[in-house]
């Protein structure tokens, strides 16, 4: 994947990254919002780690989000398994000094669009922790429904959390796979 929209470049992270990564991710604000394996303080060898696990999935589902040639950012998909295969986990960050700028709507819409043009979801969903509500305002642009609330559903940093749940599903891609999984009677 590489896509450039108006404010970002999404394609594969490299490991020229990784002095850029580092400097982004190190932040307890970032760090905050997202799940513990996104770890905090963020160093070169956790940096050095993720990059070279990076080219051992494919299809790829994590890229960088580049802002002047620098990653600044990522974003990608956990795909759901079994019953859920149709269906994946949308993720996002994006280091604190480029927050408010339409950079992660603009990564997110793009990301979107890819997973579902290229036609094997037919539902994306993601999660935000209580309180963030730039992040829910950035899934609400890019068309994501609010769909519920988990209550207390995580630890985060010595507090039980909300998590809001937001979902889009591509209706088109729905129909297709329906038709292609139908039984034969």
């Amino acid at each position: 994947m590489n896509i450039v929209t108006d404010r970002c470049r999404i394609r594969p992270y490299c490991i020229s990254d990784l002095d850029a990564l580092v400097e982004h991710a190190n932040d307890a604000e970032v760090a905050a919002q997202l799940r513990d394996r996104f770890p905090h303080p963020y160093t070169h060898e956790t940096g050095r780690a993720f990059l070279e696990g990076r080219g051992a999935t494919e299809p790829l589902e994590t890229f960088a989000i580049e802002v002047d040639g620098e990653a600044v950012g990522g974003v990608g998909i956990h795909p759901g398994d079994d019953v859920m295969r149709f269906s994946a986990e949308l993720g996002y960050w994006l280091g604190r000094r480029f927050w408010g700028r339409g950079i992660a709507s603009a990564a997110v819409k793009a990301v979107v669009a890819y997973f579902f043009a290229e036609g094997r979801y037919c539902r994306l969903h993601a999660h935000t922790f209580e309180g963030n509500s730039a992040s829910q305002r950035v899934l609400e642009k890019c068309g994501f429904e609010r769909e519920g609330l988990l209550n207390k559903a995580i630890f985060k940093n010595g507090r039980f959390l909300n998590v809001v749940l937001y979902g889009l599903v591509n209706g088109e891609a729905m129909k297709r796979i329906a038709e292609q999984y139908r039984p034969q009677q």
